[in-house]
C-alpha cells in the first residue's frame, strides 16, 4: 500500500492508502496529480510505507511548493527523510 497525501489547500490536507499512484487521481470532482513519489522513508520509531504527495492538477510548480510549505507544519508524512 502506498501513504497517500493530498494536498488540497491551505491546512485541508487529506491522507489514505491506495493500491497505485498514477500522474492523475480524480477525488471529489477535482483533479489531482503525483508531485512527488511514491517513495520509501527511512525507518524511524516506526515503519512507514511509501509516502506519494498529490495536489490539483491546476497548481503551477510554484504554488505547489507554497502550498506543501504550508501544509508541513501540521503533517508528519511531508518532514519524513528519504
Amino acid at each position: 500500500m502506498i501513504l497517500t497525501v493530498f494536498l488540497v489547500a491551505p491546512n485541508d490536507v487529506r491522507i489514505e492508502h491506495i493500491e497505485e499512484a498514477p500522474e492523475l487521481l480524480e477525488r471529489d470532482g477535482r483533479w489531482f496529480s503525483l508531485r512527488g513519489g511514491p517513495r520509501q522513508p527511512r525507518p524511524t520509531d516506526r515503519v512507514w510505507d511509501p509516502v506519494a504527495v498529490y495536489a490539483p492538477d491546476e497548481l503551477t510548480e510554484e504554488e505547489f511548493q507554497e502550498l506543501f510549505e504550508l501544509n508541513k507544519k501540521h503533517v508528519p508524512e511531508l518532514n519524513l527523510r528519504y
